[in-house]
C-alpha cells in the first residue's frame, strides 16, 4: 500500500516515490464509469508529466480537469540532473515503465499529458520500449490518447534555452551559455543521447491519437519544427490535431485561453472515447 493523504473532497494522494504521486478520484465508483469495450471495468489513468521545476499548485488545475471526467492522475516529475545527464533520465524512464506495468496499473487505459520538457521524459520511456516493441505492445496498446502542451522541440540550443528560462530566469544568458558549453564537452553523454531520444519520439511506437497545444511566439518550442513533427506523424497514419495561438505563454495556454483550451481538450477526449458524454470539463 502507498502512503495515502487526503488532498480535497474525494481526492487522495498516494506518494509512490519522491517524484511520483498517484491522485485517486474516489468520488467516481465503477458503477458511474462509462462501460465501453475500450475500458471494460478499469478506470482510465492520466500519466501527467509536468514541466521541469513545476510545483504541485501549478499542475493541480490540470489534474482537476481529469478528476471531473472520472480519471485518476499519476504525476511523474523530473529533475534537472535527469536532463543534464541522460543516463539518469533513462533510468527514470525505465522505472516509470516498470511502474506502468506493475500489478496496480497493468490493465489501466492510459492518457499521456506532457508539458514542455515532460515530453522528453516520455521519450526516455519510449527509448526502452523501442528496444522490444513486441514485448511492450500491451503497454502501447493501452495508450488511448496523447496530449502535448508546449513540447520542447528543435535544437539542443532550444533545450538549453528551456533550461535557463524555466529554472534560472535571472541568469538566463549565463545558464544558456554554460549549458551549451557543457553539452559540447560531454557530447557523447548528452547530445548523442538527446538525438537518439528525439529520433525515437519522431518514430514513436505509440499509435494513439495526439493533440498538440502550442503557439508561434514560444522560444522553447519551435513551432515550425513542431508542425513538421505533426506532419510526419500524420504520414505515419496517426490521427493528429492541434490548437495554435499566435501569442501565448509557454506551458501557460490554459491560464491565458481557458475556454479554448478546455473545449479543445474535451473534443479530443470525446474523439478517443475517454470522456463520458454526460461529463463536462
Amino acid at each position: 500500500m502507498f502512503p495515502r493523504m487526503a488532498v480535497s473532497r474525494g481526492i487522495a494522494a498516494h506518494h509512490i516515490s519522491k517524484n511520483v504521486t498517484l491522485y485517486t478520484n474516489e468520488l467516481v465508483s465503477s458503477a458511474s464509469r462509462p462501460q465501453t469495450p475500450t475500458f471494460g471495468d478499469q478506470k482510465p489513468l492520466t500519466l501527467m508529466l509536468p514541466w521541469l521545476g513545476s510545483r504541485p499548485k501549478s499542475f493541480t488545475k490540470y489534474c482537476e480537469i481529469y478528476f471531473h471526467t472520472g480519471f485518476d492522475v499519476l504525476v511523474v516529475e523530473s529533475e534537472v540532473n535527469q536532463f543534464l545527464w541522460p543516463r539518469w533520465g533513462l533510468e527514470h524512464g525505465k522505472k516509470l515503465l516498470e511502474l506502468l506495468e506493475s500489478e496496480r496499473f497493468v490493465s489501466r487505459p492510459l492518457l499521456i499529458h506532457a508539458f514542455s520538457i515532460g515530453g522528453y521524459t516520455f521519450a526516455q520511456l519510449l527509448m526502452h520500449v523501442s528496444q522490444d516493441t513486441q514485448k511492450y505492445q500491451p503497454l502501447t496498446g493501452r495508450i488511448m490518447g496523447q496530449v502535448y502542451d508546449s513540447l520542447v522541440v528543435g535544437s539542443v540550443e532550444n533545450m538549453a534555452i528551456g533550461l535557463s528560462k524555466t529554472l534560472f530566469p535571472r541568469w538566463e544568458t549565463l545558464v544558456k551559455q554554460t549549458s551549451l558549453l557543457y553539452f559540447g564537452l560531454f557530447k557523447e553523454q548528452t547530445v548523442d543521447y538527446f538525438n537518439r531520444a528525439i529520433q525515437v519520439f519522431w518514430d514513436t511506437p505509440v499509435t494513439a491519437p495526439a493533440l498538440f497545444f502550442y503557439c508561434a511566439n514560444d522560444a522553447l518550442s519551435d513551432s515550425q519544427t513542431l508542425e513538421e513533427l505533426m506532419d510526419y506523424w500524420r504520414k505515419k497514419g496517426l490521427n493528429v490535431t492541434s490548437k495554435k495561438w499566435q501569442i501565448s505563454t509557454h506551458a501557460g495556454h490554459l491560464r491565458k485561453y481557458p475556454q479554448e483550451y478546455l473545449s479543445t481538450l474535451e473534443r479530443f477526449l470525446h474523439t478517443v472515447h475517454m470522456t463520458p458524454l454526460k461529463a463536462k470539463i
